[in-house]
């Protein structure tokens, strides 16, 4: 079994790394990302530097490892944050440099295809960070949501534990970010209505695992990244959430099949359920079909975690992944779920 460890992290003032690991979309659309390395300067004191394939759309899966590479193996860099995430990662963890990357240990950040990056870190021993990406959080129209630059702050430059608390109000519809008046106020919100707990009866403690459930299943697939031996996995806080893609209740329930097939959901002490996405450019929902189509999703996790394991704490609406405002996860770090006081503590 890895021994997993927090990495040192930055202070104001340091250098950390922008690098593009899935897809290249700051050359398409540099808006965002412009916004977002200006927020990284000015609002947390620290220093971006882009790598080669930071801004280019199509590139390899070797120039996206060397950009990885070059980035950890840097003494002056003091952590690195994915530009936004993609759908092909999958094919540059083969070509990384595991050993390279554990005797150089960084705070990584990004989330959605970068679940892939996440869990390869776990597995060489480093606690990664889900969530804050450039152009989505960072770069967010009008300014970033308080508690998502709360939460990064506390995840950038403490160690220790973090509350979570529900969202008063989330938004999942974004404008286009090709229109620049998209970025002249910030996005409409909905009140939230906070998170609804299952078998919350007690309070369990472990080292988090899981992340987008697309790329998970992807993951599984190609058998890569996956321990073969599950009893790693035991008493771990297991913690899902959907993408932009919207996947139906139908491939959400099969997906999370296969992982109890697979002998894996049944290891997890408790499951933190991020809130559904519920709108897309390709499904614009209304409200009222979004809020179907996020029933239909709880259903299928209640029903998937009923058949193999059907004593697991659950929460669901947590925000994080695809939603705003979205919290920092600690990947492979410690979270504490506390059933009776509704409460949910990260250390970062």
């Amino acid at each position: 079994m890895t021994t997993i460890s927090y990495p040192p992290k930055p202070s104001p003032g340091d250098r950390v790394a922008i690098v593009s690991p899935s897809a290249g979309l700051p050359g398409l659309l540099p808006r965002p990302f412009e916004l977002g390395l200006e927020r990284l300067r000015k609002e947390y004191g620290l220093e971006p530097v882009e790598y080669p394939a930071t801004r280019t759309m199509g590139s390899t899966p070797r120039q996206r490892a060397d950009d990885l590479h070059a980035a950890f193996a840097d003494p002056e860099v003091k952590a690195v944050v994915a530009s936004i995430g993609g759908d092909d990662q999958i094919t540059v963890l083969p070509l990384l440099d595991r050993e390279l990357i554990r005797a150089n240990p960084k705070p990584f950040f990004g989330m959605s295809d970068n679940t892939n990056l996440l869990l390869y870190l776990r597995n060489t021993g480093i606690v990664g960070y889900h969530g804050a990406t450039v152009m989505c959080e960072l770069g967010r129209p009008g300014a970033m949501h308080p508690q998502t630059a709360d939460s990064l702050r506390a995840a950038l430059f403490t160690s220790g534990p973090y509350d979570l608390r529900p969202a008063e109000r989330w938004n999942d519809v974004n404008g286009d970010w090709a229109d620049p008046a998209t970025f002249d106020a910030e996005p409409p919100s909905r009140p939230g209505d906070g998170w609804t707990w299952v078998n919350a009866d007690r309070a369990v403690e472990g080292r988090s695992w899981g992340g987008c459930l697309e790329i998970l299943g992807w993951l599984l697939m190609a058998d890569r990244e996956i321990s073969r031996d599950l009893s790693e996995y035991d008493g771990g806080v297991l913690f899902l959430e959907t993408s932009e893609e919207l996947p139906s209740g139908a491939e959400v329930f099969r997906t999370l099949r296969n992982m109890g097939e697979r002998g894996l959901l049944q290891r997890f002490s408790a499951l933190l359920m991020g809130r559904a996405r519920t709108w897309s450019f390709e499904r614009p929902n209304s409200p009222e079909e979004g809020a179907r189509y996020a029933a239909g999703q709880r259903e299928a996790v209640l029903r998937a975690m009923q058949t193999y394991a059907p004593d697991t704490m659950i929460v669901f609406d947590v925000d994080l992944g695809h939603t705003d405002p979205q919290v920092v996860i600690p990947y492979g770090g410690l979270v504490r779920v506390d059933g009776p006081a509704r409460r949910i503590t990260v250390t970062y």
